[in-house]
């Protein structure tokens, strides 16, 4: 996807809020060397501010703004998947369901000179997965000071990041974002991951997000999606959960096909994950496409988790989609 996160300043000491009205609009273009001004044309957008945040790298009374891109005509490009979300979660019938999300981003934080994952032995293996999952020690949880500083920061920034956890796999990690509602979702997610970008690259330390970055028998790394509707978590909700479901069995392939690259390495009914080719839902199941948690099956009503999403899609993709499916798709 093509966006931009612009560091700016607040200049006035009488706003202490900014609003995304009061920000420019900016032309931005790639620089380069021996290019003629037809080049250049090609390469000019227009970047839009969307969403602020405080910089936690530079503090202060700087942000940085979210912005999505579009040509000098003002289309959006083939990258800016935001526009498209943004029309969907401004349908009315998406309004009035006010859609809630919480998006369990998984990565992996690899040794820089070899590509390995962090704390294991340069082309060896570490022991068997089994005691790293939200484990602590100096043998089991590799790369803490790097979780803990993108925790903090996001808090900084005034992302809705509301957990961390070490993952399955020594070197891997997971943070939550949400309950984020609509687009917001995508908004935070994309900042948080380029949040952790920039504390990796201080730390000379590699971040992927890979769907399944070590080959064998190791977990991969998903983005778990929690959704839920003002229908679904008022009484009567689990009765509109499961119609839900019904809809996105019906629509597998195509949530497939947009859950992220290199998924089928991922999904292979192994691993706490469902065959990529077949769709099923259960309560509490990790092994499914999509788990019902045992709280919401006992309240009658809540949310669920669609389980398919790699850990390299698109928020702005997989939220609206659902969305889509679950509210306006009829079949």
């Amino acid at each position: 996807m093509f966006w931009r996160l612009v560091g700016l300043a607040w200049t006035s000491e009488a706003k202490p809020r900014l609003l995304v009205g009061q920000l420019i609009v900016l032309n931005s273009f790639l620089n380069g060397t021996m290019m003629d001004l037809a080049q250049v044309k090609l390469l000019v957008k227009i970047v839009n501010p969307q969403a602020i945040f405080r910089d936690p790298f530079r503090r202060g009374k700087n942000i940085l703004v979210m912005c999505d891109a579009y040509t000098p005509a003002g289309v959006p490009i083939p990258t800016n998947k935001r526009y498209k979300a943004a029309k969907i979660f401004s349908h009315p019938d998406i309004i009035a369901e006010e859609p809630w999300y919480g998006i369990e981003q998984e990565y992996t934080l690899l040794q820089k000179e070899v590509k390995w994952p962090v704390g294991w032995p340069v082309g060896g293996y570490p022991g068997p997965q089994g005691p790293y999952y939200c484990g602590i020690g100096v043998d089991k949880a590799f790369g803490r000071d790097i979780v803990d500083a993108h925790y903090k920061a996001s808090l900084y920034a005034g992302v809705n990041i509301c957990g961390i956890n070490g993952e399955v796999m020594p070197g891997q990690w997971e943070f939550q974002v949400g309950t984020s509602v609509g687009i917001s979702a995508g908004d935070e997610l994309w900042v948080a991951r380029y949040i952790l970008e920039r504390i990796t690259e201080i730390a000379g330390v590699v971040l992927s997000f890979d769907p399944k970055p070590i080959q064998g028998d190791w977990n991969g790394a998903g983005a778990h999606t929690n959704y839920s509707t003002k229908s679904t978590r008022n009484d009567g909700g689990y009765e509109v959960i499961k119609k839900a479901i019904e809809k996105l069995g019906l629509r597998h392939k195509e949530h497939i096909a947009a859950y992220g690259e290199g998924n089928e390495r991922r999904l292979t009914g192994r691993h706490e994950t469902a065959d990529i080719n077949t769709f099923t839902w259960g309560v509490a199941n990790r092994g499914a496409s999509i788990r019902v948690g045992r709280d919401t099956e006992k309240n009658g009503k809540g949310y669920f988790e669609d389980r398919r999403p790699a850990s390299n899609m698109d928020p702005y993709v997989v939220t609206s989609m659902i969305a889509e499916t679950t509210i306006l798709w009829k079949p």
